[in-house]
């Protein structure tokens, strides 16, 4: 069967021996009866091309081989591995025109979602030939297709066969392609900067691309490598012969740029490109004239109006040193393009003109006109102070440094305290020239308070600064100095009262006019303030009384130091109960100054009053002796809140143990012990503990071991207890009764008796009970362990009962506790 593949295939395996010659007419006879057999057809050109392999390129074979490949593709000319096949195969013949009319056969005859199966094999055929017109057609023909593929493959042949043109055209499409990814990952700045370097390096070979409009949209395009856009620029035409052209974008660079950064990078590569054109120059001028004045021709540049050249020698000197002496102001101008408000470098601008009144004076009125005040970095009102002075200083031009202030005052700044500065630099400005009473109208116009005064003005930051102007202590203070040096004391004493009525006195001011109202013997005037703020003025003022008279005007400094103590704040009140405790001790009597210093611990804040009292008992023990202290503990112990009864119930123990009353100390302890938890407070058990071992016995010390746990049962119900029951419990009659008696009794007394109750109680209440069967309840495991002993029973309140538990049986004591029924019988 002719017609069968698998025949055929049978057949050229057995005959894999037989010469070549032999299977390729049995390959022949197959693929005549069976043409479009692609297995066939792909096994004889494999094999025909692998024998071709060793062979010379001169031998038929070869021929006889490329004419298989023809028949074979007139079947198979939709198969691209064949036509792959054949292209590779006349690539080895290195036969350049049949290749590539083959290649393009083969584009044609394939279907174009299969050239991408041609084309890398067509693109590395055409580098690879060495014949760069024919590589650039087919580049474009590639790219027409793939515009985005293989195009940077296609920059880098360009510069490689040093086509500089193709190369730039290709890399500014595609700077400009928003679409366009690179291959290898650069972004669109690093194409700028091949394109640039292209460019610069060769520019007489760009001829179509408009180089000066490319680079400036790339400095529109790239604001952050504007200095190095710039500086490709001049090169550009630097590299072109253009010299004065590149002159002009450098100086047109340093006064655009707006960072330092480009600055710095534009300023070196200008100082750079003169000291290059200087270097040059000079070795022209050691050449000969002639040959000099052709090359100065040639150049376009200076040399053309005629200068020779060591005169364009010099010339060119004295524009490199003048360059580097505008170094300074050419960096102001672009921090002042960053920030035009910036007030700090437009004095340094102004500085730099120190030679130059003229320039100085427009700068000046620039920079007032330019610096918003809202906006300003700075204090703006300094450059108006420094614009007068600078007319006061250089040309004594008094007249015209007033007006420059008077516009000065009418400009909206940000804060009160800059128009005031300028208010005073003004009356400074008259006092430095000895104009006294201009000074002193100066301030009186700035000093005007308004018929009307806003409630809120120093405060409303939206008002206009001149109508909050007479608010500003620093315009009063200096208004006040002036009236005090130049004045009359009438004067004076108006400023001070006109800072009183408008509210804004401080503790100096009230001082400086104390003090001015002492030097002219008026010493009851010298003291018209109020707390909080007096406080700093009455201890002062106090002070100065106790020094001047000591002990002659007692009724007197009485009188003063009730009044201060009669306004006195609570946080204030210490140091003034302090010294008027001290005045008494010193010129008066100590009777009166217990007296005061009773006073001060009611007087005080809470939180001072435990360090009052500290104060009151150690003079009382020094003047008294320690026996009157009683009393003041006493009083202390019901003054003091909980927190501060432990340690003053701790030292009172300890005294009553110096003085060997042990049964008042114990009475202490047992006092104190009911606001001390044993977990928090063990400090103060444990010194209980120690005073009973050494001056109690069994009994007291029992005692105290009940007490505690009386109160660790206490502090644990507290905790325990939810918040709305505790809140809800109500004292028994029983126990309002017992707090009616504590007012009215001694403190130790109620102390001691409390004492013989409990033990009383203890012996006689708590009889013999029945016992009873208990039964033993279930673990708790949130139970709270507690470090007591099951034999003693535990002091603690009772609730009482709703009588609908008891019914009938609730008449009479039977819903009080035992210690309630106690408390009645006693009562």
């Amino acid at each position: 069967n002719p017609f069968s593949l698998k025949h055929w295939w049978w057949y050229l395996e057995f005959k894999h021996k037989a010469p070549q010659k032999y299977r390729y007419m049995i390959y022949e006879r197959a693929v005549k009866n069976l043409p479009g057999s692609y297995k066939l057809w792909f096994k004889y050109l494999t094999e025909r091309a692998f024998n071709c392999k060793n062979l010379s390129l001169e031998d038929a074979e070869w021929e006889q081989t490329n004419a298989a490949f023809e028949r074979a593709l007139v079947t198979m000319h939709k198969m691209p591995r064949i036509w792959l096949d054949y292209l590779k195969f006349l690539i080895q013949q290195k036969r350049v025109t049949l290749i590539r009319r083959t290649f393009d056969r083969a584009l044609r005859a394939l279907p174009i979602t299969q050239h991408n199966r041609i084309w890398p094999l067509y693109l590395r055929f055409v580098q690879s030939a060495r014949i760069p017109e024919l590589a650039v057609r087919v580049y474009r023909r590639f790219l027409k297709i793939e515009p985005d593929d293989r195009v940077e493959e296609f920059v880098d042949y360009l510069k490689k066969i040093k086509s500089w043109n193709e190369a730039a055209v290709q890399l500014a499409e595609l700077v400009n392609s928003d679409t366009f990814v690179s291959q290898y990952g650069k972004s669109k700045y690093d194409l700028w900067k091949e394109l640039l370097t292209i460019i610069t390096k060769n520019p007489s070979d760009i001829k179509s691309l408009d180089v000066d409009a490319v680079i400036r949209s790339g400095i529109r395009r790239f604001p952050h490598q504007v200095g190095h856009l710039w500086c490709a620029l001049a090169e550009f035409y630097a590299t072109d012969g253009r010299f004065a052209r590149a002159k002009d974008v450098y100086e047109e660079a340093l006064n655009t740029v707006a960072t330092v950064r480009d600055f710095s990078a534009v300023f070196d590569a200008y100082a750079q490109f003169e000291e290059s054109m200087l270097a040059a120059k000079m070795e022209l001028a050691e050449a000969d004239d002639a040959d000099d004045d052709d090359e100065v021709e040639a150049t376009g540049d200076v040399g053309a109006l005629g200068l020779s050249a060591s005169d364009e020698v010099d010339w060119r000197m004295m524009r490199l040193e003048a360059l580097m002496e505008r170094r300074a102001l050419l960096l102001n101008s672009v921090l002042l393009r960053q920030n035009p408000h910036n007030v700090e470098e437009w004095h340094k601008r102004v500085a730099l003109f120190k030679d130059d009144p003229i320039k100085a004076i427009t700068t000046f009125s620039k920079a007032v006109a330019t610096v918003d005040p809202a906006q300003a970095t700075g204090r703006p009102h300094t450059l108006w102070v420094a614009f007068a002075r600078f007319y006061e200083e250089r040309g004594r031009d008094i007249k015209n440094a007033r007006v420059i202030f008077d516009k000065a005052t009418k400009v909206a700044y940000r804060g009160v305290d800059d128009l005031a500065s300028v208010w005073c630099a003004w009356a400074e400005m008259e006092l430095r020239h000895r104009n006294y009473d201009k000074a002193r109208e100066v301030m009186r116009r700035a000093c005007v308070a308004p018929d009307r005064l806003p409630r809120s003005s120093d405060k409303d930051s939206t008002a206009k600064v001149q109508k909050r102007l007479f608010k500003s202590t620093k315009l009063w203070t200096l208004y006040a100095d002036l009236e005090e040096s130049f004045g009359t004391l009438d004067s004076t004493r108006a400023v001070y009262d006109s800072m009183f009525d408008l509210k804004i006195v401080t503790p100096q001011i009230v001082l400086n006019y104390a003090a001015l109202l002492e030097e002219h013997k008026y010493f009851e005037q010298a003291f018209l303030f109020n707390f909080p703020h007096a406080f700093p003025i009455w201890i002062a003022y106090l002070k100065r009384f106790i020094q001047r008279y000591k002990g002659k005007k007692k009724e007197r400094a009485r009188d003063l130091f009730e009044q201060a103590v009669a306004k006195v704040t609570k946080e204030n009140a210490r140091s003034l109960y302090l010294l008027y405790a001290k005045y008494e001790e010193d010129h008066g009597l100590a009777r009166r100054a217990m007296d005061v210093l009773e006073r001060s611990c009611k007087a005080v804040d809470i939180k001072e009053r435990a360090a009052m009292y500290s104060v009151y008992i150690s003079r009382v023990s020094d003047l008294f002796g320690v026996t009157k202290s009683r009393e003041v503990y006493h009083e202390a112990i019901r003054q003091l809140p909980k927190q501060d009864l432990k340690p003053m119930c701790l030292r009172y123990a300890s005294l009553e143990r110096r003085l060997g009353e042990i049964d008042r100390a114990r009475a202490i302890y047992q006092y104190a012990a009911q606001f001390c938890s044993p977990t928090r407070d063990g400090d103060f058990w444990e010194d209980w503990k120690s005073f009973e071992v050494q001056h109690g016995n069994e009994e007291t010390f029992t005692e105290m071991l009940r007490v505690k746990r009386s109160v660790v049962g206490q502090f644990a119900t507290v905790q325990l207890l939810p918040t709305d029951v505790v809140a809800k419990h109500k004292p028994t009659k029983a126990e309002i009764r017992a707090k009616e008696r504590a007012k009215k009794a001694d403190e130790m007394s109620i102390l001691e008796a409390e004492s013989k109750a409990d033990a009383q109680a203890n012996g006689e209440v708590g009889g013999p009970q029945p016992p009873t069967e208990k039964k033993t309840p279930a673990a708790n495991p949130e139970e709270i362990e507690l470090d007591i002993d099951d034999d003693d029973d535990m002091d603690v309140q009772e609730m009482p009962v709703p009588a609908a538990v008891f019914g009938a049986a609730s008449s009479g004591d039977s819903g009080l506790g035992a210690k309630a029924r106690f408390a009645r019988k006693q009562g």
